[in-house]
């Protein structure tokens, strides 16, 4: 995870495109898990987010940003914690990215 000082200072033009998010108007528990959130309960909130992602017109720059912060926590751009992790530890391993390319 990055340090908050690391991380580059906010420009609107950055994320104005947040305006345009599915997600913008929905409450907050629907994309970050609760304490202790586990099983079934926890699928089913993960699969209604994905579901609201795949109707947004921002998914692409939500997915990017997501990724290049290394976004711990919740759904962002149709991903969760697990999908983002896989990805930017393929990222990092010289092996599977030989393997991918």
């Amino acid at each position: 995870m990055y340090e908050v000082a690391a991380l580059p200072r906010p420009i609107a033009s950055a994320w104005e495109w947040q305006q345009d998010a599915a997600c913008r108007d929905l409450p907050t528990e629907m994309f970050f898990h609760p304490d202790g959130e586990r099983g079934p309960n926890r699928r089913n909130r993960v699969t209604a987010a994905k579901a609201v992602c795949t109707t947004c017109p921002v998914i692409q720059a939500c997915r990017k940003q997501a990724l290049a912060f290394h976004e711990p926590y919740g759904i962002w751009g149709g991903m969760s914690e697990e999908d983002r992790l896989n990805i930017i530890s393929q990222r990092q391993d010289p092996q599977a990215i030989e393997i991918a390319s």
